[in-house]
């Protein structure tokens, strides 16, 4: 009745073809150019902003 039978086996994809050298040098440059782009953007390191916030204290209006 609903014995259909197993599904059938994806097609196998063939292995990614080996890029030559060019093309491999020119995509690591690209991403070192970007990686070092990105981090001329960071303004403070890991620990973030030691210096203490620049608050002052509460005021009336007009003073």
């Amino acid at each position: 009745m609903c014995g259909g039978g197993a599904p059938s086996a994806p097609a196998v994809t063939p292995a990614p073809e080996e890029q030559d050298a060019g093309v491999v040098a020119a995509r690591d440059a690209e991403r070192l150019r970007r990686r070092q782009a990105a981090s001329n953007t960071i303004l403070t390191g890991a620990q973030g902003v030691t210096a203490p916030a620049p608050t002052v204290g509460k005021t009336l209006l007009g003073q």
